[in-house]
């Protein structure tokens, strides 16, 4: 878990700038709420509509020009907490969750369609528990990223002008969207991680090492792009919306279509993609090697541990 969530913040910290040029191509077209403050009461009310950015870059330069380039990485301390939560417990538990259902189920992990069925419904079911532990930290990070609503002075400030203004209901507004987002982004990264890093080194001859884990992880990154994209849509637009304005996932999906077809769904496809296919190559790079060092210095004290008993059984 610990590796975990340490790879999941380094990649976190290279990519943030496309998640957040991702967040603002996926919210044009929304009236962002604004606050007014009158004597004591405080009232949502809309402002004018986003302006067009044009593409990954075209987005990343206007916001550099425009609001400075702390911009780039407005929600990073939401973003980072979220990753110390979500990335630690949905790859810390993926293997124990994947050993219950092998013995609930008798699966046989020998025979390919037990395999993949065991993988997917791990990766959906760690995914959907992780997220909905996380989900406040991904509230925060899309209203803060977004600049939707008040200016929030940090990421404490923003869970307790949320909590005060929406109560507990808000903190965790658009978990559903997320969990199947989520659970559909895990369970595609993590089976085509595996299943194209088995394929590799058992069909090309590829070792256990650099390359390999570059290769499965910008493949699975590709992957769940293409699933997710649509789901991520919906969960950035009701999580970042004003209240009342959607009636659940698929009133929004309903909405998105009438807006621009099946188009909408992929709003922010390439700097999803960036963003995606970049923290995939870098978190699974990362958390492979941490892994590798963590095995080696616990091989290391075993053995430390050992040497005693050695000489004595040698004397």
């Amino acid at each position: 878990m610990v590796s975990a969530g340490t790879a999941a913040c380094v990649a976190d910290i290279m990519t943030f700038p496309f998640d957040v040029a991702k967040v603002r191509l996926q919210v044009l077209g929304e009236t962002p709420a604004a606050v007014s403050v009158s004597g004591s009461s405080i009232a949502l009310e809309a402002t004018a509509a986003s302006p067009q950015f044009k593409g990954l870059f075209g987005t990343m330069f206007y916001l550099v020009r425009t609001e400075g380039v702390k911009s780039l990485y407005g929600g990073i301390g939401p973003g980072l907490q979220r990753q110390c939560l979500f990335a630690s417990l949905r790859l810390g538990i993926y293997d124990n969750i994947k050993e219950i259902y092998t013995k609930t189920f008798s699966l046989d992990q020998e025979k390919y369609f037990s395999l993949m069925a065991t993988r997917i419904l791990s990766g959906i079911t760690s995914g959907a528990i992780a997220i909905t532990v996380a989900q406040p930290t991904d509230v925060v990070k899309v209203r803060m990223q977004a600049k939707s609503g008040p200016r929030y002075t940090s990421s404490l400030d923003a869970y307790r002008t949320i909590y005060r203004k929406e109560g507990v209901a808000g903190l965790w507004k658009g978990l559903g969207p997320n969990v199947v987002r989520n659970s559909l982004v895990n369970a595609t990264e993590l089976v085509c991680y595996d299943t194209i890093k088995d394929a590799l080194m058992k069909n090309l001859g590829f070792r256990d090492n650099l390359v390999c884990h570059f290769t499965s992880a910008f493949g699975a990154g590709f992957c769940a792009t293409v699933v997710a994209s649509p789901i991520d849509v919906i969960k950035t637009r009701i999580m970042n919306s004003v209240p009342g304005k959607y009636n659940g996932m698929i009133d929004c999906g309903q909405k998105l279509y009438q807006e621009k077809k099946l188009a909408a769904f992929y709003k922010g496809f390439t700097p999803s993609f960036m963003r995606l296919g970049t923290w995939n190559v870098v978190m699974f790079v990362t958390y492979e090697q941490l892994k590798k060092l963590a095995s080696d210095v616990k091989s290391r004290r075993e053995i430390e541990a050992a040497l005693p008993r050695i000489k004595a059984a040698q004397l």
